[in-house]
């Protein structure tokens, strides 16, 4: 494994994993660039100092101008949600992805990261699945498939045009500067609107920003990283209802109780999303089968081929990281407690 300097270009790096992968980067000493654009709040890299590229993903020269001279390629940046169509999450997911992999061999780069989803499986409950089993070609969402996709299209330019692609998997993604999961999360919980679809005992298949972080910088480290695709979670067991139980706890919230039966809550998924296509809503309606996959589907996934091929060790444990998650989130006392 190389620890030289290296140069990161990295997408996505005003968002959640981005941003954490910039700051892990500046960390051990390496240059990082960071696509972003115009509209972007780029207050935090500009505190750190990090080069910027001015664009989008859809714009190749400025791709260009970012894998030019770039050792690395972390690409952070997705669409991403529970709604919308197909050609919609393909455009940026799929079609974008192919102009930062073109300028990513024209500049011969010498490790492309693609981070990808555990939603690439199919929709059904999981038990301990690892990456033998194939992604699904018809997922329940067009987010998911079109992640489905991009891992295709980086693996085939591994193949065909020897780009060295490593893909990770991560799961349901949380930490700190989280812009969308968290905040919405604590608006249900304060309304009284949350509910568990079924015991709420499943599976959740989380994963702390840092530990994600972690696992990128194996992907791009080890030889052996390229051409393969790994899962990574947190690598101990967390059910819906630990998670949003300690994000409750530590909001100062009481923990939430009403269940929705599991038969009734795929059911009016169904129902409810059917009529919102018909309609052509803009928006996601309150229940969707995204939504049923992530609450009420039991996502269990191996991560011992990350361990075995990258050396992956979660640095931090769930209460920690949640902890850390949420410290900007909670009350006065428990922010003293998650900062020590």
């Amino acid at each position: 494994m190389s620890t030289s300097p290296k140069t990161i270009f990295v997408t996505g790096a005003t968002g959640l994993v981005g941003g954490h992968a910039v700051e892990e980067a500046l960390a051990r000493g390496h240059r990082v660039k960071a696509l972003v654009r115009a509209s972007s709040d780029t207050r935090k890299l500009d505190e750190w100092g990090v080069e910027k590229v001015l664009g989008d993903l859809e714009d190749a020269d400025a791709l260009a101008r970012g894998a030019e001279g770039t050792d690395w390629i972390f690409n952070c940046a997705a669409k991403v949600g529970d709604w919308g169509t197909l050609a919609e999450f393909r455009r940026l997911n799929v079609e974008a992805l192919r102009l930062l992999l073109d300028a990513a061999v024209a500049a011969k780069v010498g490790r492309f990261v693609h981070v990808s989803s555990l939603g690439v499986y199919e929709g059904r409950d999981h038990f301990g699945t690892d990456e033998t089993t194939p992604p699904a070609a018809d997922s329940l969402d067009a987010y998911t498939r079109s992640k489905t996709e991009a891992e295709a299209l980086a693996l085939k330019y591994c193949k065909e045009k020897g780009l060295p692609v490593a893909v990770v998997r991560p799961g349901f993604i949380y930490g700190e500067r989280d812009r969308t999961v968290l905040p919405k999360l604590l608006t249900n919980l304060r309304r009284g609107t949350f509910a568990y679809f079924g015991s709420g005992e499943q599976a959740l298949n989380c994963i702390y920003v840092k530990n994600l972080v972690h696992g990128i910088f194996l992907a791009a480290e080890s030889p052996d990283a390229v051409g393969e695709t790994f899962n990574l979670t947190d690598g101990e067991p967390v059910s819906k209802r630990r998670f949003v139980g300690s994000v409750a706890e530590l909001a100062g919230l009481p923990a939430p109780k009403r269940k929705i039966p599991l038969k009734l809550a795929k059911f009016l998924a169904t129902v409810v999303e059917g009529g919102a296509r018909l309609r052509g809503r803009k928006d996601a309606p309150i229940i969707n089968k995204a939504r049923y996959k992530f609450l009420g589907l039991h996502l269990d996934y191996s991560i011992e081929k990350a361990r075995r091929v990258l050396g992956y060790a979660p640095p931090y444990g769930f209460d920690e990281g949640i902890a850390r998650s949420m410290a900007e989130h909670a009350p006065a006392e428990a922010h003293a407690a998650a900062r020590g």
